[in-house]
């Protein structure tokens, strides 16, 4: 497994890093015994970066994350954790996170104990509380850092104007957003302010929350507790015309012998060596197909190929059934 830098001159993780919270979260119940086994399996293939968050089945996956790391060195597991404010439903108003200095400083004391380690190496706020200066809470953590809690300090889903707020009061080492094939938005603006700052790109969702997977139908039938049920890009007209993208990324994929889910993680690992792709495994199967990926070699025709196959104009509907106006500031 190949290494990439989180910031300027930062830690070296593994070029792509698994993304925990659909062991805990939001997709349905996950199976304890084979997240844990997915776990163990992308420790032994050289996976270093483990994304996980207290609001990840309110603390569930920080204590799944603790046994599943037992017995591990601690310097081979970058644990990157989102703090959010206080236990929710997907449909929390993100305006009322409470996200002040004295807050953030017990918050990150409940994440130390469920995970059982003495620091934590970068740490993020979730979403941002517009009443709170994001100042406050950067400078909150960058106490913690000082401390010796907090190794480096990340951001999640934020604009430009606080980027360079945040970035201000203390070093950001990498904005965690979503980056996809479906989501492209952040080239404009977001991720060369990234680059003239030097702050990583930790993407999640590159396969759009299973979109890309290349195994989603029409039909698929998503449980209760699956948010994917009432998102609105899954909602019947978007589907299809979303899949039939897929489907022409397919005969790519086909062409160099690899799976959709391959040629979409392929793309993100090709958009430069400072964006980090977050696999979010929930088994070990999705795990090994996504690890093809690494290896999966994309010449500047491929991807052209590839985003005249899958123009983001043409995608059908937002993935959140709220606008994300809020918090994305």
């Amino acid at each position: 497994m190949k290494k990439r830098s989180i910031g300027f001159n930062g830690p070296l993780v593994s070029e792509i890093g698994l993304g925990c919270m659909g062991m805990s979260w939001l997709y349905g119940k996950a199976e304890r015994g084979e997240s844990m086994a997915t776990i163990h399996e992308a420790l032994e293939v050289g996976i270093t970066l483990f994304d996980t968050g207290d609001l990840y089945g309110d603390g569930h996956n920080e204590l799944l994350l603790r046994e599943a790391l037992q017995g591990t060195q601690r310097d081979n597991a970058f644990i990157a954790v989102k703090f959010d404010g206080k236990f929710h439903s997907p449909e929390k108003n993100y305006e009322e996170v409470d996200h002040r200095p004295s807050t953030v400083k017990n918050f990150l004391k409940d994440s130390l104990l469920r995970l059982g380690v003495e620091y934590i190496d970068l740490y993020q706020p979730a979403r941002v509380n517009p009443t709170i200066p994001i100042e406050e809470t950067v400078g909150a953590i960058s106490d913690l850092v000082k401390e010796g809690y907090v190794r480096h300090i990340g951001l999640s889903e934020v604009g430009v104007d606080t980027i360079r707020r945040a970035h201000a009061v203390h070093p950001i080492s990498w904005l965690q957003i979503e980056y996809s094939l479906f989501n492209r938005g952040i080239e404009l603006k977001i991720l060369p302010t990234l680059r003239e700052l030097g702050i990583s790109l930790s993407a999640y969702g590159v396969l759009s929350r299973g979109l890309l997977s290349g195994n989603w139908s029409k039909e698929r039938v998503v449980s209760s507790e699956d948010v994917r049920g009432k998102a609105p890009r899954f909602t019947r007209g978007n589907i299809e015309r979303n899949l039939a993208l897929v489907e022409e990324l397919r005969k790519i994929a086909e062409e160099k012998q690899a799976t959709v889910a391959q040629m979409a993680i392929a793309w993100a690992l090709s958009q430069g060596d400072d964006v980090i792709p977050l696999i979010g495994a929930r088994r070990r199967s999705q795990l090994s197909e996504s690890l093809g990926a690494v290896n999966l070699k994309l010449s500047f025709n491929d991807l052209s190929r590839i985003e005249e196959a899958v123009p983001s104009e043409l995608v059908s509907g937002e993935y959140y059934a709220k606008p994300r106006k809020k918090w994305f500031i």
